[in-house]
């Protein structure tokens, strides 16, 4: 029990630089609290004794702000931030090194009892504030979800996904070489050029219309040149790629 508290309390210091020594995370950090009180609360249900892991489950609620089913399976080293706020449902399964911010739902779209309701999170997975991972399919190793992302279909291993509903935004497979740089820390889920993917399609839309206009101008001046006389129509608005590209923005 110790040593995984030791290993707890290191992870934490490894990832928040507001942490400033053991005992404060100790004393301080509820998101540790909460896991700890899980623990408890999952032994009792494992053991039969699920009103018991229930209560353990709704005075860790009071105390720390954060909502774990005692039904949930965490591994090892996973550090929930701030917390306020996070749900963890019965089915959910996170992976060894996870990181969850507050306000996180990890919630079910179905009713059906004994069915697998909730996601399944890969290892170090990271979760941005607010975000909502709602059905019972599994988010890949190193994978981020941006903070207020609505996620309800899978992610893979190593992607980024943003938005409502979530959109893939990058997507970094997991080999043996690419492993450290999956496991890269993210804060809240924001990677660097983590542009929206709609973005950048319409980016790629307008760039392409431009590049179609200065075409035109062109073909129409070379004609002009050689004695062709073209019927030009009357712009309604000048074409200005610069303006539709900061509105996207």
């Amino acid at each position: 029990m110790f040593s995984r508290l030791r290993e707890d309390i290191a992870s934490i210091r490894e990832r928040d630089p507001a942490a400033r020594n053991s005992w404060e995370v100790l004393t301080c950090y509820p998101g540790l609290h909460a896991v700890i009180m899980h623990r408890w609360a999952k032994a009792c249900w494992t053991a039969e004794m699920r009103w018991l892991g229930r209560f353990i489950s709704h005075i860790a609620r009071g105390l720390t702000g954060i909502e774990i089913h005692p039904g949930a399976t965490i591994g090892r080293r996973v550090f929930i931030d701030h917390g306020f706020g996070v749900v963890i449902g019965e089915t959910a399964v996170l992976g060894d090194d996870c990181t969850i911010y507050q306000g996180v739902t990890l919630g079910g779209t179905s009713l059906s009892k004994g069915a697998k309701r909730h996601p399944t999170l890969g290892r170090g997975v990271i979760v941005g504030a607010g975000a909502k991972v709602l059905g019972g399919f599994t988010v890949g190793d190193g994978a981020k979800v941006g903070s207020n992302a609505v996620v309800t279909k899978p992610v893979p291993a190593g992607a980024t996904a943003v938005g409502n509903p979530a959109r893939i935004v990058e997507r970094n497979p997991v080999d043996a070489r690419g492993q450290v740089a999956a496991r890269m820390f993210a804060a809240y889920g924001v990677v660097p050029n983590g542009d929206d993917p709609l973005s950048q399609a319409l980016h790629g839309l307008i760039n392409q219309v431009a590049a179609q206009e200065l075409q035109m101008e062109a073909m129409l001046a070379a004609l002009k040149e050689a004695g062709i006389g073209c019927r030009r129509f009357d712009e309604l608005s000048k074409f200005d790629a610069a303006q539709l590209n900061r509105l996207v923005d």
